[in-house]
């Protein structure tokens, strides 16, 4: 070991925990605002068009502060991290942010949300520095639908590419997240349970969710994972699986002949509010304690401000203990309530 290589060791404080008493265990972490697509639910095209002023670099975080950060956040419990976006692959050089995170002391897991059009190109890069699975958005095979819900960008074939290049890399498990929206895309679900069966690659169903304040969300275009679960246990015999570890999103069922497994992400239809350890650091460096909230604390400012360690750590830790969201149990009260209170994007969270 040379003289300038120091091993430091893992600062363990007690973990917080909000006034639901949820622990922190999860990071999510947008790195880039930007998008190659247009999805409706996320960044309809009509708004965030040609002209759109998105985030300067120099109003992201580097890459040395999403690091700095992250290991705070390590000491106060996270384990697992997930880079989105937007698309996180728009950003250069992730790859070197990926090996940097996962030599951070106490992080377990880091994984990657993508369009997957950009993975031919660095899935082989992604898994040399460290990255352990991904996770592909993909809201139907069917090419007509497909470029109607990715706002005419790209093409299925692109995308199933990708998946392929993450699978020789190893990106390992594969899962596929499907936004389901009535009488859009949800008379092709069969298609895409077909398509993924046997392969080791595990499909997500995810009820149409109002994130954001753009996506024109109705209740009548959610399809309730009951109604797809019915459907798809007619075809191919379904059987419930118990969850992998606490808090994990997806309702998972088994298929009875052994050819893998599907899930049901229910926000709407069974919030899942009371395990939810997550919380996300946007593009900008703002934390956020709930998907849907309408306001976040700037870690950006104090981090550039010369805040030391310790100061972002009881500010983070601050923030945790005063969160109480569950916006999801409380949704049908909470709409009419919140007035002209705006919530955050989903592409400057994640999903």
């Amino acid at each position: 070991m040379s003289e300038r290589e120091v091993i430091v060791p893992l600062r363990v404080l007690p973990a917080p925990r909000d006034s639901f008493s949820r622990p922190m265990r999860d990071l999510r972490i947008s790195v880039m605002d930007r998008c190659n697509f247009r999805c409706p639910y996320c960044m309809a095209r009509e708004i965030y068009h040609d002209r759109y002023r998105f985030l300067g670099s120099h109003e992201r975080l580097s890459f040395d502060e999403i690091v700095r950060l992250t290991r705070l956040f390590a000491q106060l419990g996270v384990r697992k991290l997930r880079l989105t976006g937007g698309e996180p692959l728009l950003r250069a050089n992730l790859p070197d942010l990926v090996g940097d995170l996962t030599e951070i002391p106490g992080i377990e897991d880091v994984a990657l949300t993508t369009n997957g059009v950009l993975l031919g190109r660095y899935a082989s890069e992604l898994k040399a520095a460290g990255l352990q699975r991904v996770t592909v958005s993909l809201d139907s095979l069917d090419a007509r639908v497909f470029a109607r819900m990715s706002g005419g960008f790209a093409g299925v074939e692109e995308v199933l590419e990708g998946i392929e290049h993450a699978r020789r890399a190893e990106l390992t498990p594969i899962k596929v997240n499907t936004v389901v929206q009535r009488g859009l895309n949800d008379h092709t679900v069969l298609e895409l349970v077909e398509r993924f069966r046997g392969t080791g690659i595990v499909v997500r169903f995810i009820e149409y969710m109002d994130v954001g304040n753009r996506n024109h969300w109705s209740e009548a275009a959610v399809v309730p994972a009951k109604e797809l679960l019915t459907r798809i246990s007619a075809r191919w015999p379904l059987e419930p699986r118990e969850p992998s570890y606490r808090g994990e999103v997806a309702r998972r069922y088994a298929f009875a002949d052994g050819q893998g497994e599907v899930g049901f992400i229910t926000s709407v239809s069974q919030p899942f509010c009371g395990d939810c350890t997550r919380a996300r650091l946007s593009s900008d460096g703002v934390l956020y304690t709930c998907l849907f909230a309408t306001h976040g604390k700037s870690l950006r400012d104090a981090l550039r401000g010369g805040a030391s360690d310790d100061q972002l750590l009881e500010l983070i830790r601050a923030v945790w203990l005063g969160r109480a969201d569950r916006y999801s149990e409380q949704r049908a009260s909470l709409r009419g309530a919140l007035g002209d209170e705006r919530k955050v994007e989903m592409f400057y969270i994640g999903g």
